[in-house]
């Protein structure tokens, strides 16, 4: 890609890419999350650098990325109230348990709706049940 490629250090590279006017930065980053309409990547320990070139910003993102599907914590604000139904393709919010045919809700939802609605774990777990499944709906029901 430049000249002289193979046996260039690292300053010489630094150097050669600021003359071409184009800056790197590290990011101390906690955490990245990227939404898509189905699902959420959330990188917890990726190294983020930012490239700046004639005038744009790019971002590089290195790590394993957890993939979760929307509404699972993720988007609790009005836009995830919009958003309460959830196709096959969501993945599922609702497990189906072996032998009695009840619905067992996610605790971690629980604990959710709970703490955004200040509510008590045994309320929104009813809460839960009335929104099949959904924490947003849940959420905006007890309150």
């Amino acid at each position: 890609m430049f000249p002289g490629g193979g046996g260039m250090d690292d300053r010489k590279m630094q150097q050669m890419m600021k003359q071409m006017g184009i800056d790197m930065q590290e990011l101390d980053a906690e955490e990245v999350v990227i939404r898509t309409p189905d699902e959420e990547l959330v990188f917890t320990d990726a190294d983020v650098q930012r490239m700046d070139a004639q005038g744009q910003q790019t971002y590089t993102i290195v790590g394993e990325a957890e993939s979760r599907p929307r509404g699972d914590g993720g988007d609790t604000g009005a836009a995830g109230a919009d958003t309460a139904e959830s196709d096959d393709s969501g993945g599922p919010v609702i497990e189906e348990s072996e032998g009695d045919g009840d619905t067992e809700i996610p605790e971690e939802d629980v604990e959710l709706v709970a703490s955004q609605a200040g509510a008590s774990k045994s309320e929104a777990r009813e809460a839960l049940e009335d929104a099949d499944g959904e924490p947003a709906a849940a959420i905006a029901r007890l309150e």
